[in-house]
C-alpha cells in the first residue's frame, strides 16, 4: 500500500507541470516608507515574572546565562552589529506577518525571539497593532498584546508553568504568521508546527497539530518528541527541518478557511523532500475554522532555482494570493566578500539575489497539484523616482537586501505593504556593521495585483 501511495504522489507531481511557465516580472514603485529603529524596546508587563524584565540572556554559543546588560555582541556571521545583548526589556522586532485592518492600522507580530527554542526562553511572545505615517516615515506602535496560557491549553509544560501569570515565550512556540478575526487571532507556529488560536486578550484557546495526507507533520522542535534513553534505540521520527513550519498563514475572504504555508518541504518516506518538476516544493494546507480541523486538501508551492524559503502569505481574493519567496542571502553585491569561503567583518558573505513577491493562484481544479505562479515583483529593484525612501543608497531605486522579508499584504487596489524581519540583533543586510531597522514600505504594484 505504501509503494502504491508513493507512486500516486509521484505521478501527481509529474503531471503538475512547470509552475514557472506563465510567470512574468511586473514593476513596483515606492510610494512611502516608515521605519521603526532596531533598538526599540518595551518593558515587560508589570505582572510578568522578574525573569522577563531582561531578554537575550541565553544567546551565547554555549547558551550560558549572561546577566550583564549589553555585553554580548550581536553578530551576522563574521560581522559584528552595533547592538549588544541582553536587553533591558523586550524588543519590538522580528516582524513576521502582517494584516491590513479597516481602520488603517496593521496587526503584526514578533516571532520567537532570538532565533531558536534554546535561546528564547526569556523572549515574550506578543502581537503589535501599528500605524505607519508614510509621509514622515514614522511607525507608531498603538498596542502590544502579550500572549499567555492561563487555561493551560498548551499540550506540554511551558517555560512559566509555575508562574502566577503564564506568559508565553519563544521557547514555547515560534509564532510566524497572524490572521486577526472578530474573537481574536489565528496564529501559525513553526515548532509543532501548530495552528494556534488566541482570544482578543491574547489568551491561548486552541492548539491544533498538523496533518497532511492523513500523516502527522512534525519538526524536530515538536515538544512531543524525545530522545530515547538507549543510545542504540531508534530516534524519534520527524519530517520537517527545524524552522520549517507555518511561516505563512492566509485566510479565505469569508473566514471559513485558513491556508497554512510551510516554510520547508516535507520529507517523504524515502528521505527525499517533496518536489514539483525538479523544484523543491512546500505545502499549502487547508484548515476549516468552524470545525478547527484540517480538510485533507493541499497544494504544492514550488521554489525557484535560488529560492529556499517563503516569508509571508495573504489572500487577495477567493483563488489568488501574495507570497514572499527568498534566498538566504543578505546585503548588496557591490560589497560582496572577495572569497565567500573566507567571510570578513567588512563585506557580505552571500549577497541577496532572489527576493520576490509572487502572485499565485490555487483553486478546486488543482487540489493536490502545483499553485500557478502568475508573476512577481523584484524587491531588489523597486523604482523610486520620487525619492520616497528613508533607507537604501541607490539613486532612483529602493531595495530590500535583507535575509528575511516576512510581511506582505494588500493595502488597497494598487498598493501593498512589505516589511522585513530584522532578527534583532543578528541581521545586517542594509549595512555590514549595523543591525537592520524594521523597514515597512508602501509599494505601488497595480499591474501585479491585476495580473491574470
Amino acid at each position: 500500500m505504501k509503494n502504491t501511495l508513493l507512486a500516486s504522489v509521484s505521478f501527481l507531481l509529474l503531471i503538475a507541470g512547470s509552475a514557472a511557465a506563465d510567470q512574468q516580472e511586473f514593476p513596483a514603485k515606492l510610494a512611502g516608507q516608515a521605519i521603526l529603529p532596531a533598538n526599540t524596546l518595551v518593558a515587560a508587563p508589570a505582572d510578568a515574572p522578574e525573569f522577563l524584565k531582561h531578554s537575550g540572556k541565553f544567546t551565547t554559543a554555549d547558551r550560558k546565562r549572561t546577566e550583564a546588560l549589553g555585553t554580548v555582541p550581536g553578530k551576522d556571521g563574521a560581522r559584528v552589529t552595533d547592538l549588544k545583548l541582553p536587553f533591558d526589556g523586550q524588543p519590538i522586532q522580528g516582524f513576521s506577518g502582517i494584516k491590513t485592518m479597516p481602520d488603517g492600522t496593521f496587526w503584526t507580530l514578533s516571532d520567537n525571539g532570538f532565533g531558536s527554542k534554546a535561546n528564547s526562553s526569556d523572549a515574550m511572545l506578543f502581537l503589535h497593532q501599528a500605524k505607519f505615517d508614510w509621509q514622515t516615515g514614522k511607525v507608531e506602535v498603538v498596542k502590544n498584546l502579550f500572549l499567555s496560557d492561563p487555561s493551560k491549553k498548551a499540550p506540554f509544560p511551558i517555560v512559566l508553568e509555575g508562574a502566577e501569570k503564564r506568559y508565553l515565550t519563544g521557547a514555547d512556540f515560534d509564532i510566524e504568521s497572524v490572521q486577526p478575526v472578530a474573537d481574536g487571532f489565528w496564529v501559525g507556529d513553526e515548532f509543532g508546527p501548530y495552528i494556534l488560536k488566541f482570544d482578543t486578550e491574547g489568551r491561548l484557546t486552541d492548539v491544533i497539530s498538523t496533518t497532511v495526507d492523513g500523516k502527522p507533520v512534525m519538526s524536530p522542535d515538536n515538544p512531543v518528541l524525545s530522545v530515547p534513553a538507549n543510545p542504540i534505540a531508534k530516534m524519534p521520527v520527524f519530517n520537517l527541518k527545524r524552522s520549517g513550519g507555518f511561516e505563512g498563514l492566509a485566510m479565505s475572504k469569508d473566514g471559513s478557511k485558513l491556508y497554512g504555508l510551510l516554510e520547508g518541504a516535507i520529507y517523504q518516506d524515502d528521505g527525499k523532500m517533496e518536489s514539483v518538476d525538479g523544484h523543491t516544493a512546500i505545502r499549502v494546507i487547508e484548515f476549516d475554522t468552524a470545525s478547527k480541523s484540517w480538510t485533507g486538501r493541499s497544494w504544492f508551492y514550488p521554489f525557484e532555482d535560488k529560492g529556499v524559503s517563503i516569508g509571508d502569505f495573504n489572500m487577495l481574493d477567493d483563488t489568488t494570493a501574495l507570497v514572499i519567496e527568498r534566498d538566504n542571502g543578505a546585503g548588496t553585491k557591490d560589497k560582496a566578500c572577495a572569497d565567500p569561503k573566507q567571510p570578513k567583518p567588512d563585506c557580505f558573505e552571500a549577497p541577496a539575489d532572489l527576493k520576490r513577491i509572487y502572485k499565485i493562484e490555487f483553486n478546486d481544479a488543482n487540489v493536490g497539484k502545483s499553485v500557478r505562479k502568475i508573476g512577481y515583483i523584484d524587491l531588489l529593484n523597486i523604482k523610486d523616482p520620487d525619492n520616497k525612501k528613508k533607507a537604501s543608497g541607490k539613486d532612483g531605486i529602493y531595495d530590500m537586501p535583507f535575509v528575511t522579508i516576512e510581511n506582505v499584504d494588500r493595502v488597497d487596489a494598487t498598493h501593498i505593504v512589505v516589511g522585513n524581519d530584522n532578527n534583532l540583533p543578528f541581521s545586517a543586510g542594509r549595512a555590514v556593521d549595523k543591525a537592520d531597522n524594521n523597514e515597512f514600505s508602501l509599494l505601488e504594484v497595480g499591474e501585479l495585483l491585476n495580473a491574470k
